[in-house]
This record gives C-alpha cells, sequence and structure tokens, in this order.
C-alpha cells in the first residue's frame, strides 16, 4: 500500500478512536442495518476499485494518444502544482457538489452521503458507485499524476482528507477553539479557508428551517473558500439540531449505492419535484 495510504489510515483511526471514546462510532443516533451496509460497501469499491481504475485507465489512455507529454510538469514550481491540484481537484469537486444540489439526477447519484442522520467520519465515501466514477476531480488528478505530478498529490490527497475527515467527524474540533477569546481573528481566517466541522455539519443539516442549516451551500471540500468566492457560504460557529434529508422517500441501501439500476419510480418522481433539490437560490449570507 502506497505511504500516503497509510497516512490517511492513520487520520481515519485518530478520529476513529475519538468517536469511539466520545460519540459512539458504531452506535450513532439513528443509525440503521442500511447504514452500515451503504458505507462499507460505497467506501471499498471506490478505494479498491473505481479510484485505481481511474487512475490506471487514465494514464493508459494518455500514454496511447499523448505519450509525449508524460511527467512534462515533473519540474515545475511546487506552489504552481499545487494551485492546478487546487483548481483541477478541490474547485472540480466544488462544482459537482454544487450540480448534485441542483439537477435531481445527479443528487439521487448523491443522495447517500446525505441519508444518514448523524454525522461521522463514517460518511466520508459513502456515496453511489457512479458519483466516483463520472467526479471530474478524481480524472483530472490522474492526468496530472502522469504529467508528472504524483509527488505533488501524495502530499496534497493527505492534507485535503485531513480537513474532510474532520469535517465530518462530530467529534467537532473547532467547537472549543470558537470558546477561546484570543483565537477568534485566527478561527475568523480558517472558517473561511478550509471546511470546518460547524460549516461541513450545517451542509448536512436536516431542515431547512434551523438557522445552522445551509443545505444549500457550503459545497467546499478541502477549501471552504469557493463557498466564499462563489456566494454559496453561511457562517454561524453553530451546529445542526438534526441531520439527513428531508421531505423525502425513505430508499433502501441498494438505490443509495446503485441508482439508476436500482430505482423506485416513485422516489424518483419525488426528488423531480423536490424544492430542496432545486427549488430556491444557492446565494446565502456570511454572517
Amino acid at each position: 500500500m502506497p505511504l500516503y495510504l497509510w497516512f490517511i489510515l492513520g487520520i481515519f483511526l485518530v478520529f476513529g478512536l475519538l468517536e469511539l471514546l466520545f460519540t459512539g462510532l458504531f452506535s450513532k443516533t439513528g443509525q440503521s442495518r442500511d447504514d452500515a451496509i451503504v458505507e462499507i460497501v460505497g467506501s471499498t469499491v471506490l478505494l479498491a476499485l473505481t479510484q485505481p481504475f481511474i487512475i490506471f485507465i487514465t494514464g493508459w489512455m494518455l500514454g496511447m494518444m499523448v505519450p509525449q507529454y508524460a511527467g512534462i510538469l515533473s519540474d515545475i514550481n511546487i506552489f504552481l502544482a499545487i494551485g492546478l491540484f487546487l483548481v483541477f481537484d478541490d474547485m472540480m469537486q466544488y462544482w459537482l457538489h454544487r450540480a448534485s444540489h441542483t439537477f435531481p439526477w445527479l443528487y439521487n447519484l448523491h443522495r447517500a452521503h446525505h441519508n444518514a442522520q448523524y454525522m461521522s467520519v463514517r460518511l466520508v465515501y459513502r456515496n453511489n458507485f457512479f458519483y466516483y466514477l463520472f467526479m471530474p476531480s478524481i480524472w483530472f488528478s490522474a492526468t496530472l499524476i502522469y504529467m508528472g505530478l504524483g509527488w505533488v498529490y501524495v502530499g496534497f490527497i493527505v492534507v485535503k482528507m485531513l480537513v474532510i475527515i474532520g469535517a465530518h467527524s462530530d467529534v467537532a474540533w473547532d467547537k472549543p477553539l470558537y470558546k477561546i477569546k484570543s483565537l477568534s481573528p485566527v478561527m475568523w481566517v480558517v472558517e473561511r479557508t478550509i471546511s470546518t466541522p460547524a460549516t461541513h455539519h450545517a451542509h448536512h443539516g436536516r431542515h431547512k428551517d434551523d438557522p445552522a442549516v445551509n443545505y444549500k451551500g457550503n459545497y467546499g471540500n478541502l477549501l471552504f473558500l469557493w463557498d466564499i468566492l462563489f456566494g454559496t457560504a453561511k457562517i454561524t460557529r453553530t451546529y445542526p439540531e438534526s441531520y439527513g434529508v428531508e421531505n423525502l422517500p425513505d430508499v433502501g441501501a441498494g438505490q443509495q449505492l446503485a441508482w439508476p439500476i436500482f430505482r423506485s419510480k416513485n422516489t424518483d418522481d419525488d426528488l423531480s419535484s423536490d424544492a430542496d433539490i432545486r427549488g430556491g437560490s444557492d446565494v446565502q449570507m456570511v454572517r
């Protein structure tokens, strides 16, 4: 297993242990048997099949079509290289995420991530099989790796997963820091730069009338800065009262993992008309 995967596994283990000790990693409020199936199967398929397949097939296709571009960026400035990943990986993921809360057919591929009625590191890779297969950011990153930036990707993905895992955990690392008055200026910058538990939990909130919820915003993964720049940010330093999806019928593990192979006409119709998916403005007020 590559070294960077050991680092990511270590990050998961640290936050997982914190949840195990303080919030019950395997005993979340509202969890069901389907939740465990979706999380285990979805995460395994992504890490063991989807991501390795995309990296391999991208390298193979580019090697056939443009072999002269192999390693062409290997000597560029490291800050430029990081910038390329921030734009072509992280920003592209922001736009896919935003589109997934705008277009019903994309939401069907993303709903599994929001179906859980809790926050946890268990949610990080919880998505439909096809959501990751068609995620542009993974293909762009695979292209940059082919062009010689694999050495930068190793550090980039470790930092990105540290932020994402920390933002999904229900052991909110930012909560005690908000109470330290001297850190207020620092946290003002931090919460506008990267995703924090407070800003990302807001995106997973269940009820639209909950002041801490911003279901149609706070889409950022590594950088919350995209939400600031593109007008979808909401910062309250508070946390939703509950999590999950509102005003939609229940769906089983099969549909969460493999829509449209497994699908229900009734749930598809309800998704197409749901106001939280299609209606309203993406623009939110930053407080």
